[in-house]
């Protein structure tokens, strides 16, 4: 049974009795674990509403945020409208984003990863019309903030959208003046924490481990970009 299947039979048993709304989905997956396949269905819904939060932000869905979504998630042709659908439930809700934030960081208390993942694909989705505009990045700000991971906000916000005052330190979220072998040792640990099998097993569904592979490039350019300044 496909992912977009399982997020179906989970709209038919329990969208009457909330209210037919996304967070009232949500708000019924508490509990989910690493061994419960639930993981991978709410982690999914969770994206999908928040990035119809997100296209509420700025006031239009692009087709290229569209194209975006279905590189994020790789989802056949038969299954769109089951994304749709929650999609548009999501969109209709009159929760705000907060509300929806609140629940998908309540839902994976205790892995940040997983919570790290979610910005990451909203971000994904943002940037594919080519401009991050103010209103979304500010809903992403706000966002991290609720996740608990506001430190971290200019480290991922660096992986997606380059400026002038960012650095291959910023992208990796290491101490520019660690020593060469502290910074080896650092890559390392940010790597393995980094790799796909280990956000598979939090709960990210294998449908869009593109997100997990896309961030482990990101690392891998800062950290060459490093070893080429400091000549390792």
């Amino acid at each position: 049974m496909s992912i977009w299947q399982k997020i179906t039979d989970k709209i038919s048993n329990k969208a009457s009795s909330l209210g037919d709304t996304v967070l009232g989905l949500l708000a019924g997956s508490s509990g989910d674990g690493d061994a419960d396949p639930n993981a991978s269905v709410s982690f999914t819904i969770a994206v999908i509403a928040l990035g119809a939060k997100m296209a509420k932000a700025d006031g239009a869905v692009t087709a290229q945020e569209v194209d975006a979504f279905k590189e994020v998630f790789k989802v056949a042709p038969n299954e769109l409208a089951n994304v749709a659908r929650v999609f548009n439930m999501a969109k209709r809700d009159v929760a705000g984003f907060e509300a929806y934030a609140e629940q998908v960081a309540e839902l994976f208390s205790g892995k940040p990863e997983v919570l790290e993942d979610v910005l990451d694909s909203l971000f994904h989705i943002a940037k594919a019309d080519g401009v991050v505009h103010e209103a979304e990045l500010n809903f992403l700000r706000s966002v991290t903030d609720i996740f608990g991971l506001s430190e971290k906000f200019r480290c991922i916000r660096a992986r997606h959208i380059h400026s002038s005052d960012d650095d291959p330190y910023v992208v990796l979220g290491v101490d520019p003046c660690v020593t060469d072998d502290e910074l080896k040792r650092l890559y390392r640990e940010i790597v393995k924490e980094n790799h796909p099998d280990r956000h598979i097993a939090a709960g990210v569904p294998e449908e869009m481990i593109s997100v997990a592979t896309e961030r482990l490039a990101a690392i891998n350019a800062a950290y060459e970009d490093i070893v080429k300044e400091r000549q390792l």
